[in-house]
């Protein structure tokens, strides 16, 4: 276009009268560009309003639709829930193991040393470090598994993890000495970092806000059902003296990995990291993949996770360690680290080491495997109760009872194994550590997956997770020392008497829970994150309205 065909009329400076000037062409290439992007950003804005219009409905469907709706909607997100959190139980199951180790006969003799009196023990630095290995080996994994997830997603991490699984086994099952049994203890704990940071954190978002809890929850029944697996071969291992007694229970571990492998690798991708990482058409494939003909519309669904993410972004687009320490995110990475943390002080680790308890509260060596399994088994049941729980009370006042419970329990225990060293307190004594691991199964273990995976905004999961395991195991690792010394006889040989420390630990959780922890039942990963971002009260927050327009 030549300058003589870009003219304007323009008043003249001498006259008033009316004179044509050339228009540079720059100038209406300019004006071009300008009113394209006008018409872009009118565009646009209509396609979030109307984005926004089809999330308020999907959000709305949620809201509305009841548990067993939920189910027949979705009943591939359950099962695909179900396959991923199943992996922890290849970390419950090898953590419940060692623990039952040091009490079995076979065990002992191979690798303990003898005490006049007591018989053959493990020493407290060997039953000690053997019990932190995986624990040490789970932390690195955890680290290794945030960034590694973020960037692969979380089906391609537990592909990787199950692999590492298969080869570690190698290790405990061929050692013969405790050193090569901490080496394979430290090696195998790496992939349980990969399983126990991702499984909550998967459920969470595949799942609808109506199974959420319940399929958070599952996470626990996984772990109780490795215990239950791990203490009936133990429970039938023990009769034995010879060296399977020990190294047919570690082969077992083989049976987990290659099955899950094999699922995993037809699994879909959470929506929600698709989402983070922009690639709407395949988060839209996974959401249709994870929902039946009933099931709302995936294009709605879909808008909902986009103005979520939306919403998180507007706040920061980081996603990195550091982001977690950073504004609202603070807070909400302190209350999944407290969650996680508790668990070692509010009785899960009398159910870890429910066996040798007995055993030091003057139960024999069978009746104490027997027990074990008992307790185990009671904790499974213990976790489908808390479904039915989930439905009618919400997270915040599950956790507290729960704790309030099993420091009652601690308490009462400190007092029987004061009182004498009957047969009967000795069974009185194992009544109440059989209730204290019944109360992690049925209320604080599986509400404090529920309360982790929730807790985390959608942006910063797979590293907040993470991390609130992290915290986890730098809790547990001096806390299996305190207990282990507590309970070994050459140690402080305290027994039931360890209750006194535990209630006064319970009783921290608590005070603790009840000034910083919210309720977050029925709230949708929008809801929680304007709340979070409002500052709202941890007492406040079930009352706090949150209207479904509100973007902030």
């Amino acid at each position: 276009m030549s300058s003589r065909d870009n003219i304007e009329a323009a008043p003249s400076q001498t006259g008033g009268l009316i004179e044509m000037r050339p228009v540079h062409p720059d100038i209406t290439a300019a004006t071009e560009k300008h009113e394209i992007e006008i018409r872009d950003h009118i565009d646009t804005d209509m396609a979030l309003r109307e984005g926004k219009g089809e999330a308020v409905h999907a959000e709305t469907y949620e809201h509305q639709m009841t548990l067993i709706e939920a189910v027949k909607m979705y009943p591939k997100a359950c099962f695909w829930a179900f396959v991923i959190s199943f992996c922890i139980i290849m970390e419950s199951y090898d953590t419940f193991l060692i623990g039952n180790y040091v009490a079995l006969p076979a065990f002992q003799q191979d690798f303990g040393e003898y005490v006049e009196g007591t018989g053959w023990v493990l020493a407290t630095r060997w039953q000690t470090a053997l019990q932190q290995a995986g624990q040490l080996g789970a932390l690195v994994g955890i680290f290794i598994c945030g960034p590694l997830t973020n960037r692969v997603g979380y089906r391609w991490a537990t592909i990787i993890g199950l692999v590492l699984m298969n080869a570690t086994i190698f290790i405990s099952f061929f050692a013969k000495s405790l050193p090569v049994v901490l080496i394979g203890q430290l090696f195998e704990g790496i992939p349980w970092g990969f399983f126990i940071a991702n499984a909550p954190a998967y459920s969470s978002e595949v799942v609808p806000l109506a199974l959420r809890g319940a399929a958070t929850a599952y996470v626990m029944m996984c772990w109780s059902l490795g215990n239950m697996i791990s203490n009936g071969v133990t429970y039938v291992m023990n009769q034995r003296t010879d060296e399977w007694a020990y190294r047919l229970p570690f082969a077992l571990q083989w049976m987990f990995p290659t099955p899950l492998l094999i699922l995993v690798i037809f699994a879909p991708e959470s929506p929600w990291w698709l989402v983070r990482k922009g690639r709407h058409e395949e988060a839209l494939k996974s959401i249709r993949r994870l929902g039946s003909k009933s099931a709302p519309d995936p294009t709605d669904v879909l808008a909902m996770m986009i103005r979520t993410a939306n919403i998180e972004q507007q706040e920061t687009q980081g996603a990195s360690y550091r982001d977690l320490l950073r504004g609202t995110d603070l807070r909400r990475t302190l209350i999944i680290c407290g969650i996680y943390m508790a668990q070692n002080w509010a009785g899960n680790l009398i159910a870890n080491q429910a066996v040798y308890f007995f055993e030091q509260a003057g139960i024999s060596t069978d009746f104490a495997f027997a027990l074990g399994l008992i307790s185990s088994a009671l904790q499974v049941v213990g976790v489908c109760m808390s479904w039915v729980a989930g439905a009618y009370f919400g997270r915040r006042t599950l956790y507290l009872a729960g704790t309030i419970t099993n420091a009652i329990f601690a308490l009462i225990l400190g007092i029987v194994a004061s009182v004498g060293h009957s047969t009967g307190a000795s069974y009185a004594q194992a009544v109440l550590g059989i209730l204290i691991s019944f109360m992690m199964g049925f209320i604080l273990g599986p509400v404090s997956y529920t309360i982790i995976a929730e807790t985390s905004s959608v942006r910063l999961r797979a590293l907040s997770t993470g991390v609130g395991r992290a915290a986890y195991y730098v809790a547990e690792i001096p806390t299996i020392f305190l207990s282990s010394w507590m309970l070994n006889p050459t140690g402080g040989n305290l027994a039931g008497k360890s209750g006194y420390v535990w209630f006064g630990t319970a009783t921290a959780c608590l005070i603790v829970a009840y000034f910083q922890l919210p309720e977050m039942r029925g709230r949708s990963y929008r809801e929680l994150d304007i709340l979070f971002h409002r500052r709202a009260s941890a007492r406040k927050f079930s009352s706090t309205e949150v209207d479904l327009g509100e973007d902030e």
